[in-house]
């Protein structure tokens, strides 16, 4: 009878296996997380900082130009 709630039930090997298998998937989310947090991280401070990676980022995203520039469309066939 006491063998019972070892095998099965609350606390049983099972469900502690289950818990350890849970928490080693959920470790490894967050630490994946955690790097995508630092890479935004980054970003935002080189935005708030550097004029150059804002000026990139409106070129880039939003296709701005400068007054004085040109703008060349080169289309492949």
């Amino acid at each position: 009878m006491l063998q019972v709630r070892l095998w099965t039930g609350t606390g049983s090997w099972e469900q502690i296996a289950s818990l350890r298998r849970d928490i080693a998937i959920q470790k490894d989310t967050n630490s994946e997380l955690q790097l995508r947090n630092e890479r935004l991280y980054g970003e935002v401070r080189s935005l708030k900082h550097d004029l150059d990676s804002i000026e990139e980022r409106a070129r880039n995203d939003m296709g701005l130009i400068k007054s004085d520039e040109t703008f060349y469309l080169i289309v492949d066939e």
